[in-house]
């Protein structure tokens, strides 16, 4: 794997983060209607691997946009309109995981210390990416801090926690297979 800088961002980036978010956006509507009992307008979302995995492969900015943009395509076309905040917590689930540069880079996605790394992260992004907007309710809906917390962040946590440590780590060995395949 070519070591680098976290910040690029050139045609190439647009393209993947166009094709995660289109793939992001697709596929959370498919699973939109699956709603978590007990749970304030949170869905079953196994594409939230996308945007992480996007976010591995490609770099924060390209798993952010694939994050924010898919999550807002997903929306409108489950007719939820736009929650810009939920879309910035999507966002962020899709860049954490792109900072495994930070964590002493890549070896190869099928490296065992790689697919730890990748999933440290993707826990992280879960557990961050959805506290953000979940505690934007407080002020944008009036929703209580417990509210907040036990009816929005958990549920939703706690499932893109579980969909990205089984997707991811397969995401990113068949992209690695596609890879050495191609001879890229």
């Amino acid at each position: 794997m070519e070591k680098k800088s976290l910040w690029v961002f050139g045609t190439r980036e647009v393209v993947y983060a166009a094709i995660g978010a289109a793939l992001y956006g697709v596929f959370s509507w498919v699973t939109n209607f699956l709603a978590l009992p007990a749970a304030g307008n949170i869905s079953l979302r196994p594409a939230v691997a996308i945007p992480m995995f996007f976010g591995i492969a490609f770099g924060p900015i390209v798993g952010f946009l694939a994050g924010f943009v898919g999550n807002l395509l997903g929306d409108f076309l489950s007719g939820w309109g736009f929650w810009w905040a939920w879309c910035l917590g999507n966002g962020i689930m899709g860049m954490i995981p792109g900072f495994i540069g930070l964590l002493g880079g890549i070896v190869s996605f099928k490296d065992k210390g790689t697919l730890i790394k990748a999933e440290v992260l993707v826990v992280i992004a879960a557990l961050v990416g959805m506290l953000v907007p979940s505690l934007l309710e407080i002020p944008l809906s009036g929703i209580d801090f417990n509210t907040a917390i036990v009816g929005y962040w958990l549920p939703a946590a706690l499932s893109n926690i579980i969909n990205g440590l089984i997707l991811v780590p397969i995401l990113m060995v068949a992209y690695d297979a596609v890879v050495a395949r191609s001879g890229r």
